[in-house]
């Protein structure tokens, strides 16, 4: 495990630490030198300050985590390295770290994996097919707060009969076949009469990308809680999980 920050370089605030004094700070866990090294290429784009946080197995990025947890802005995780099975060292990360925000880089375009985790609260998955520049604006959208979700699993889901703005979404959103506002925008008016104000709140956060827990924290209630809020804002929604009904949201108009 190794801590890189380009020498003789100021080092400049990121949004997230200004009232700390901080600076932007990377985990970046993968276990290919020359994945590390292009990806730190492009984050000093980001940020010529920007620190990061390398972890090549399983070890390194507990031992990371451990030491890092407090100061970091953002993790980039490999879906495969030395130690780990399957996703759990993501689930482990995303239960130790649940503010840390957390975008997947993977070697394969799995749709169903890619639900898999963004259901599981990671704010990004990047394959690694994707060109620098598609990987340095998924990074700036999350740090600042969004969640990248990949063509190909908006097109998959798309294919399977949603659309974001279709009759069906409308119609669940208005309660009625007529109008929204503006043309393909569902109505949150038509969702307050659905949804209570707190489902409400649920969906404001959910829109953010924030994982259960982090929404609980946030409105001082139970994971449980969250989850039949959440099974109320899908029906509400008409979309079938967790990746259809943060882009539905974050097309609301005034949430």
């Amino acid at each position: 495990m190794a801590t890189d920050h380009p020498r003789g370089m100021p080092r400049r605030r990121n949004a997230r630490h200004l009232h700390a004094g901080g600076h932007v700070k990377v985990l970046l866990a993968d276990d290919h030198r020359l994945i590390i090294e292009g990806v730190k290429l492009k984050l000093a784009e980001l940020d010529p300050a920007v620190e990061v946080v390398v972890a090549m197995r399983q070890d390194e990025l507990e031992q990371a985590l451990a030491e890092h947890r407090d100061s970091l802005d953002l993790a980039l995780l490999d879906i495969s390295m030395p130690g780990t099975h399957g996703h759990a060292h993501i689930a482990r990360l995303r239960e130790a770290a649940p503010a840390l925000p957390i975008i997947v880089l993977s070697g394969t375009e799995d749709v169903a994996l890619m639900r898999t985790l963004m259901e599981l609260g990671v704010q990004g998955f990047i394959p690694k097919a994707y060109s620098p520049e598609v990987m340095l604006s998924a990074i700036r959208l999350v740090l600042a707060g969004g969640i990248y979700v990949p063509p190909l699993l908006l097109a998959s889901a798309q294919a399977q009969g949603w659309q974001p703005g279709d009759a069906r979404l409308q119609q669940a959103t208005t309660g009625a076949a007529a109008a929204p506002a503006a043309a393909g925008t569902p109505s949150l008016d038509g969702l307050r009469r659905l949804l209570t104000e707190r489902q409400i709140d649920v969906m404001r956060l959910l829109s953010q990308g924030k994982p259960n827990k982090l929404i609980a924290r946030d409105l001082g209630i139970s994971e449980g809680t969250v989850k039949i809020h959440l099974a109320a804002i899908f029906r509400a929604l008409n979309v079938r999980n967790r990746v259809e009904a943060v882009v539905a949201s974050r097309r609301l108009q005034g949430l």
